[in-house]
């Protein structure tokens, strides 16, 4: 058995062309559920909530394998509603979701093909598509509260380089209170998204020349009420994203002490901060077993072997604190994800499925 980049390629268009951002991923669970079973792989689906579930594909009575192969069927919202759908030209594929990651789904899904075409015994490796990654990883969570699995391959895109190492995440919320006044007559009021501007500014400069090599990014902003009034009150959304020895407690302790001093500093406003997700990093040893049989079959592909740090959040966050040592590396750019040109190599995307079903069969 081989790869069939034909059929490949049309399961990648088929998903891509299937609207599924987080909290909606219904249609394409559904569909990927009647692909699955079209090829006979022994498909589950395990509930998430009310109207979703993941789907799962272990070995026959099993509920623990040695490796778990984990995707997202879920992407973030649509640039354009009416242009989201795939597109091909000179060998890329565009469209929402390409490289996050409905091009890991889709090779690992042929990989699985594979591996259900082989008359051997099936190794020890199992298959979840999840839902929920880009909102709080609901899908994952559920996952590891039903099945076993010591090690786990993340499809995200890291253009095949294998991620050992991954960074932290911190999700903070800021606010700052002020005193509300008519619009025409700002002196007899406090505006809380002044304070928040001047808060912003000293928390990026913090992040900016900080050891802890932090990579921030400003979410959101908003002032309440609206309305022909100075503002009384405002709420900003970070995201942290930190390297993987990063001290989080320290870090949460340096920025609380941060915003309690500009709050001090600026007459009449207060402000605060609230942690929400918080994951720690980590770092997986390149002397283990699995991470040898993983070399060998990057060699037998003749993938350059320079494992690095993923930057980003993923699912790999919410499995590591589940006890799992979770592997990024799939097909496609991570700076081309989220963003309105999303596309990933069509030929990257045939040499995942490779390298998935090289080290499965390893196993």
């Amino acid at each position: 058995m081989s790869i069939n980049t034909k059929r490949l390629k049309n399961l990648l268009k088929e998903m891509v062309d299937i609207y599924s951002p987080s909290g909606k991923e219904e249609e394409i669970a559904e569909f990927t559920e009647a692909y699955l079973k079209k090829y006979d792989l022994p498909v589950r689906r395990q509930e998430v909530d009310e109207n979703r579930f993941n789907l799962i594909v272990f070995p026959k009575g099993k509920d623990e394998v040695e490796l778990c192969f984990v995707g997202h069927l879920d992407t973030v919202t649509a640039y354009d509603l009416e242009d989201f759908g795939p597109s091909e030209e000179n060998g890329t594929i565009y469209g929402l979701g390409t490289a996050d990651m409905k091009a890991g789904c889709s090779a690992m899904i042929e990989a699985f093909i594979n591996l259900a075409g082989n008359k051997k015994t099936w190794p020890s490796v199992g298959l979840a598509l999840v839902v929920g990654e880009e909102e709080d990883s609901s899908g994952a969570k559920a996952l590891t509260q039903e099945y076993g699995f010591p090690w786990a391959v993340i499809g995200e895109p890291t253009s095949l380089v294998p991620c050992l190492g991954h960074y932290g995440y911190l999700e903070v919320m800021l606010r700052t209170e002020g005193k509300r006044a008519h619009s025409s007559m700002p002196e007899l009021g406090h505006n809380a998204i002044e304070a928040m501007l001047r808060l912003l500014l000293h928390i990026t400069e913090y992040a900016s020349t900080a050891p802890h090599g932090l990579v921030y990014n400003i979410r959101e902003l908003s002032g309440f009420p609206g309305g022909f009034v100075v503002p009384d009150a405002c709420e900003a959304w970070l995201d942290l994203h930190l390297p993987p020895n990063t001290k989080i407690d320290v870090l949460k302790s340096e920025l609380e002490q941060l915003v309690s001093s500009v709050g001090e500093r600026v007459n009449g406003l207060s402000a605060r901060l609230k942690f929400e997700e918080t994951y720690a990093g980590y770092h997986i040893s390149e002397e283990r077993p699995l991470i040898n049989k993983l070399k060998e079959a990057c060699q037998k592909m003749s993938l350059p072997w320079q494992p690095q740090d993923f930057r980003s959040h993923s699912d790999g966050s919410a499995l590591w604190a589940a006890g799992v040592d979770p592997i990024v590396l799939g097909p496609g750019r991570l700076e081309d994800a989220h963003t309105p040109e999303e596309s990933v190599s069509f030929e990257q995307v045939v040499q995942a499925a490779q390298l998935y079903l090289t080290l499965a069969r390893s196993l």
